[in-house]
């Protein structure tokens, strides 16, 4: 297909595409005469994952690079490819005092341990769930990693069975990849639009249990 056609089916902009491929984000099509190239599904397929880290994910063009320089890595196992695709998304930690962020850190390490899962969480992942307990404890939540967080696990095991159930059925590696980088994305973004909708519907049902009584 030439590339106005793969910008109509998906749905990127031609100057978007040149802008891809000037930047190495996008493989350069085949070349069908001097001005002119064409491109297969595999372009259109790279696109849309593409466009889901840096309009979804909101990463920038760098940290695309180094995500897409993983997913083309043959040997890379998929367990640690959805390491770094979550890694790019992580938190940056915030300023704390030292004794803060230890206690954040150690609530965080005691919650896994609790649960005896035999994954080791990435650097990243425990940074960004510590940077959580530390700023909740700096605006007065301070018993949220006891109260609250054991029930985020929950639901996030839940959740991730769904998640790979889905992503392992997506059929060869470059179809289980792109599955793992999307609902990586898309999965963060559909869990906090449910969990506010969930946020309305409990407190409708306690306000009418309230009213009631």
């Amino acid at each position: 297909m030439r590339i106005s056609e793969l910008s109509e089916r998906s749905g990127v902009a031609v100057a978007t595409i040149k802008y891809y491929l000037r930047e190495g984000l996008l493989k350069a099509g085949e070349r069908t005469s001097p001005n002119q190239a064409s491109y297969g599904d595999e372009h259109l397929r790279r696109l849309r994952l593409v466009r889901a880290l840096i309009e979804v994910g909101g990463l920038p063009i760098a940290t695309v690079r180094d995500v897409l320089a993983a997913v083309d890595t043959p040997d890379l196992a998929l367990f640690s490819l959805l390491g770094i695709v979550q890694g790019a998304m992580s938190t940056p930690p915030p300023d704390a005092p030292e004794a803060e962020w230890e206690r954040a850190h150690s609530k965080v390490l005691a919650e896994f341990a609790r649960r005896n899962w035999e994954t080791k969480p990435s650097e990243e992942a425990i940074n960004t769930l510590t940077s959580v307990i530390v700023r909740l404890a700096q605006l007065g939540y301070t018993d949220w990693a006891e109260t609250t967080m054991p029930a985020y696990f929950d639901g996030a095991r839940t959740i991730a069975e769904a998640d790979v159930t889905d992503a392992l059925g997506a059929g060869n590696r470059d179809g289980i990849v792109d599955a793992v980088v999307v609902l990586t994305l898309l999965g963060d973004t559909a869990m906090s639009a449910i969990r506010r909708i969930a946020h309305a519907q409990v407190t409708l049902e306690r306000m009418s249990r309230s009213e009631q009584a």
